[in-house]
């Protein structure tokens, strides 16, 4: 019997450092990369950009690919069709949106209020039309936000003439923003108002207020789908209005419902 738990007391004592041993010889866990990549596809009933109409109404097919960083700095690309341009004469063989930007973004400390500073460019493809008074539609904003929880507010600065008005670099867009989960449900609403100033005396009466209110909802497989109205403030009748009636007559800040479905990858 006292062999036996001698022999016992040696075998534990000598399988101690064995043990040590093999853990020691275990490879260490790879560390996480600090590269992120993600990718984002959408179908819309239509394209609503700052309260207008995008697409004349018919569907738009979205999708984006992101870049981010551990330090917090990020890079991406995204697209659209679009219709605006050729629906007001002012494009030939334009159907394409295409936005890159970059930038970086951060938090406060431990206070949970982030900010997001970045630069981005849209590029329309096509043949501008002569004679129609507007600049190439080709745009670079600058753009700074603060969020807290389901709460953003973001200014966007034009550093160039924006979306073909000329004479209107130094125009900004401010908007609110808000997502807000509803208990567990997987349910969010939607808020947003925003306010589209343009520089330069002779754009003042393009200047416009837009809203927008909707719902979505999220599944495990990263799928979402959902539904929001938009509006602005001013009429067909307005003054403000005619630089957003295309050469069909149509109204491009008219209120509008807008379903979509979409994925990230």
């Amino acid at each position: 019997m006292r062999k036996s738990l001698l022999s016992l007391a040696v075998l534990s004592a000598l399988s101690v450092p064995a043990l040590s041993f093999a853990e020691d010889a275990a490879p260490a866990a790879a560390p996480a990369s600090p590269h992120t990549v993600a990718y984002n596809v959408g179908l819309f009933s239509q394209y609503i950009f700052r309260g207008l109409a995008q697409t004349g109404e018919e569907l738009a097919l979205q999708g984006g690919v992101d870049y981010a960083h551990a330090s917090g700095f990020y890079a991406g690309a995204w697209a659209s069709n679009i219709s605006w341009l050729e629906d007001d004469g002012l494009y030939q063989n334009s159907s394409l949106e295409l936005d890159v930007y970059g930038g970086y973004a951060n938090t406060f400390g431990e206070s949970g209020v982030g900010y997001n500073v970045g630069l981005l460019q849209y590029i329309y493809p096509g043949d501008k039309q002569s004679g129609t008074g507007y600049d190439k539609a080709e745009t670079t904003e600058l753009y700074a936000s603060l969020s807290y929880k389901w709460a953003q507010a973001k200014l966007s600065y034009g550093l160039t003439d924006i979306f073909g008005v000329k004479d209107s670099d130094g125009s900004y867009y401010a908007e609110l923003n808000a997502n807000i989960p509803l208990g567990e449900t997987g349910f969010t609403a939607i808020a947003h108002v925003g306010y589209q100033d343009f520089a330069g005396s002779a754009n003042n009466k393009l200047s416009y207020t837009d809203w927008k209110l909707g719902v979505s909802k999220s599944f495990a497989n990263a799928g979402t789908v959902g539904a929001y109205y938009t509006d602005t403030d001013s009429s067909k009748g307005d003054n403000s209005a005619a630089g957003y009636v295309d050469g069909s007559g149509t109204y491009l800040g008219d209120n509008a419902f807008t379903a979509y479905v979409s994925k990230a990858f």
